[in-house]
């Protein structure tokens, strides 16, 4: 009860509506940035004719169903094609794949790309041999390790590098997911990078750059391209620094895409992760053929989805 004259609490204005209002407004903006990502992705001649493809099969089977067997092994056929490409990295069957850099940024250059970290004991030791040479790299993080270690995420930043989309968690079995679980572990990662690099990432990188006929349209959606590589070392499973660093380096051409691990690499003989053996090879061998190391640039300048927009 409240004593005449006495003035009662203070009640804090209701916000609730604005606090609506400009929900509305932002759900609206993303739903128009994602449209307009969507309207402008092609699934590719092998996507429309899959599609068509069981069309077709949907409708001789309502006609005759005796025919199933028939439609099933044409459909089982054209499945294992849709798995082929999305086993084969470099592929474009399934969509736009950057697999070169493209000109002029390619004609002296070489794209330096990292997978898998950051890692608190490879991942600043790769900065600094980076910097002692005065090359810049992309870096594919998975973003539940970005998480775990802000601070070298950070560093990978400050030093001038990019870090790019490696999905959140690294599943090994992305190819299985069904676009929102896909979208869904995309967006995660997004977050978690732009949290700790104040950017969201341009590019996405699958693990093991195998994909689904399902990642063309989610990435459209989110307003992120495809890059795979035009040469790997294969340094999270060899452990031998002359073989890998041959892998890398030889009859290597301006413009090439390189993919070393700065996590889960593996080691050396003599114990250390193997890519920090490797790089320095690398590095020696781009200067003396007068090719710069660089980060992967920004895709070409188009209207993206706001962060978050395709969920």
């Amino acid at each position: 009860m409240r004593l005449k004259g006495r003035p009662g609490p203070r009640r804090r204005p209701r916000r609730t509506h604005v606090r609506r209002r400009e929900r509305r407004g932002r759900t609206a903006r993303d739903d128009a940035a994602l449209s307009a990502a969507l309207s402008r992705w092609l699934p590719t001649p092998l996507l429309q004719a899959s599609a068509l493809l069981h069309l077709a099969g949907a409708a001789a089977l309502a006609a005759d169903p005796v025919r199933w067997r028939r439609v099933a092994a044409v459909l089982l056929a054209d499945h294992v094609i849709l798995a082929a490409a999305g086993m084969t990295p470099r592929s474009r069957l399934l969509g736009p794949n950057l697999t070169r850099l493209p000109a002029p940024a390619g004609d002296a250059a070489v794209a330096l790309t990292f997978d898998d970290g950051p890692d608190p004991a490879a991942t600043p030791r790769v900065l600094d041999l980076l910097a002692e040479a005065g090359c810049r790299a992309s870096f594919f993080a998975v973003g539940r390790r970005a998480q775990a270690h802000p601070e070298v995420a950070a560093e990978v930043v400050g030093r001038g590098h990019r870090i790019e989309n490696h999905t959140h968690r690294h599943p090994n079995g992305l190819v299985f997911l069904g676009p929102g679980a896909l979208g869904r572990e995309i967006d995660r990662a997004q977050e978690a990078l732009a949290a700790v690099a104040g950017r969201h990432p341009r590019w996405f990188r699958a693990p093991a750059g195998v994909r689904s006929p399902w990642l063309g349209g989610v990435l459209a959606g989110r307003g992120l391209e495809l890059a795979s590589w035009s040469r790997r070392g294969f340094d999270a499973v060899d452990g031998d620094p002359r073989r890998v660093a041959r892998r890398l380096t030889a009859g290597l051409e301006p413009g090439e895409i390189l993919l070393l691990h700065d996590g889960g690499s593996a080691r050396a003989p003599g114990g250390r992760p193997v890519v920090l053996e490797v790089l320095p090879r690398v590095l020696d061998t781009l200067a003396a053929r007068g090719l710069a190391g660089v980060a992967l640039p920004d895709p070409p300048d188009a209207a993206r989805p706001a962060a978050g927009a395709a969920r």
